[in-house]
């Protein structure tokens, strides 16, 4: 018997940390052991006011496609999304925009035939920190805009792969598919 480096009771799979913005989202992935973060991409996000256009014919964005896509790719067991809560750790309106994305990430999971949770994990500072990182490496601000979303997430999804190392169980609030389809955007 090898160490996968997980705890007994988590399955292996590689896992995606997910940062949604208003106007893009982060990617990060890990490895199949879940133990390090890496970034992936940065995806332009599609907002529910966006044309019809950028809808597949199964009502899909394209940001949503792009994510299924990975963790297909990935053969991800889990993906960690973001939730963005004040200080105070009451919710808002970007609160409100992240557990509806991972909403429709879900729906957009189970009907490509995919068995991958969708799970919201506390974000509180991450791209404060991801800021302060990439600033400590020495990007300027204005050219490391196109990479903070990714660094974001990286820091989403090292939190809680730590987490499930240090619990041996997955981080966060699992969303449940059967409660996403009153869950309109």
């Amino acid at each position: 018997m090898t160490d996968t480096g997980t705890e007994p009771g988590l399955p292996r799979g590689a896992r995606l940390g997910v940062d949604v913005g208003m106007a893009r989202i982060g990617l990060a992935a890990s490895d199949p052991d879940g133990l390090v973060a890496t970034p992936v991409e940065t995806v332009p996000r599609v907002l529910a006011s966006a044309k019809q256009g950028a809808r597949s014919a199964e009502g899909t964005t394209a940001d949503v496609t792009r994510i299924v896509d990975e963790a297909v790719e990935r053969f991800a067991a889990v993906v960690y999304v973001g939730l963005p809560r004040h200080l105070s750790g009451k919710e808002g309106a970007a609160t409100a925009d992240a557990r509806k994305f991972a909403a429709r990430l879900t729906v957009a999971l189970a009907a490509a035939g995919e068995r991958v949770e969708v799970r919201l994990v506390d974000e509180r500072m991450t791209t404060v920190s991801a800021h302060q990182a990439l600033h400590a490496a020495g990007r300027k601000s204005k050219k490391h805009r196109s990479v903070i979303d990714q660094a974001a997430a990286v820091i989403i999804l090292q939190s809680a792969l730590d987490a499930e190392r240090a619990k041996g169980e997955r981080a966060g609030e699992l969303v449940e598919v059967r409660t996403v389809h009153d869950t309109h955007e």
